[in-house]
């Protein structure tokens, strides 16, 4: 059985939104015995490590550096979920490899649904500087493990295509490990699983797998990683039609884990396959949510332009889901994008208390 055919998602998750205490709780009561506290965010919530395995390839994962993306979470919990009656895949997958999963590195942003942490710092540009208070025990935990591979595990906005049509509903990097972008040796071992990972999803989501830009970021941890010596892939989680919740791409980046894990098991450090690597198209900026096509503004001189909308994902206390709220993202000629939803506004009245529609703000118009 491939591992697709067995995929559940853990029903106890069901919302994009997880609250750390919850998370806490889930990992408490199911794995007691597999987790460790490896530190305490800013505001003293715990940092849970999960090990399993007992292979001779030894991984490390994170999830939620960025609090307001929880696919990576998600994505293990249902691996783990999918995998409980599956012994053959179980045990031949467990054997090889030792996974060293941190669930949810950034708990405080996580609660609030925020990128960044309790400091308002991202954790993701801190090396260097190590001011936040999270990320030290990730680069402790590192330097003491002897690790031959790093996921570092994010999501993208949905702005991304693959070829100007479909979305990027996944992404993945070998990260470069200088300005100059060489292929060295190590980002060749991150090629050679992207692209095993790559042949398992096109079968599934064809034209939906993206290559996220190779840009060098000095301050960020997965370049530095892999800097250090370390192979680091990056993941990144994101759009699929219509699926502004990400039950599907939760979906696909659980399998594409699976999968992950499987080629590292596999490829132990081989670079067997990495050229192919390159045979996935490079991520496009190409969309926003929505596009309102041809609007006849109501103003003393004729004017008709488009008006870009995307939204913000907001969280309110006491919530068990998130909220998506349009904003005015560009006002004018904006044929050179599409809108994954887009509406001819051609006759239609526009309803507005301005003139203009102003950017940044929230929609407040209408259509009749």
């Amino acid at each position: 059985m491939k591992f697709e055919d067995c995929y559940k998602p853990k029903p106890d998750f069901p919302n994009r939104y997880i609250s750390p205490q919850k998370l806490f709780s889930f990992l408490q009561s199911s794995y007691s015995d597999l987790i460790t506290e490896i530190g305490r965010s800013f505001y003293n919530q715990p940092i849970y490590c999960l090990t399993i395995g007992t292979g001779s390839v030894k991984v490390i994962a994170w999830s939620q550096m960025h609090g307001n993306e929880s696919n990576a979470t998600h994505a293990m919990i249902d691996l783990l979920y999918s995998l409980e009656n599956e012994d053959d895949l179980k045990n031949n997958l467990m054997s090889q490899i030792t996974l060293d999963f941190i669930f949810m590195l950034n708990p405080d942003g996580s609660d609030k649904w925020i990128r960044l942490n309790a400091q308002e710092l991202d954790l993701n540009r801190d090396f260097h500087a190590n001011q936040t208070a999270e990320l030290k025990f990730l680069k402790k935990k590192i330097e003491a493990g002897n690790y031959d591979y790093a996921l570092n595990l994010h999501e993208q906005r949905t702005i991304f295509t693959t070829d100007g049509i479909h979305p990027a509903t996944l992404s993945f990097l070998s990260p470069s490990e200088d300005a100059d972008r060489k292929i060295t040796e190590n980002r060749k071992k991150c090629m050679a699983v992207i692209a095993e990972v790559n042949s398992e999803l096109q079968k599934l989501i064809p034209n939906h797998i993206g290559r996220y830009s190779d840009e060098f970021y000095p301050t960020s941890t997965g370049d530095n990683f892999i800097k250090a010596g370390l192979p680091t892939i990056l993941f990144e989680g994101g759009h699929f039609q219509d699926d502004y919740l990400r039950k599907e791409t939760r979906k696909y980046y659980t399998i594409a884990l699976y999968y992950a894990l499987n080629s590292i098991a596999k490829l132990k450090g081989g670079t067997e396959g990495w050229e192919t690597y390159f045979n996935i198209p490079e991520n496009k900026e190409t969309h926003y949510d929505i596009i309102y096509r041809n609007v006849k503004l109501n103003t003393d001189h004729d004017c008709i332009l488009d008006i870009a909308v995307q939204y913000r994902e907001l969280y309110e206390e006491g919530s068990e889901e998130i909220t998506f709220v349009p904003y005015v993202i560009a006002v004018g000629d904006v044929k050179n994008k599409k809108g994954w939803k887009e509406i001819d506004c051609r006759g239609k009245k526009f309803i507005s208390e301005t003139k203009y529609p102003k950017l940044d703000e929230t929609v407040k118009f209408s259509f009749e």
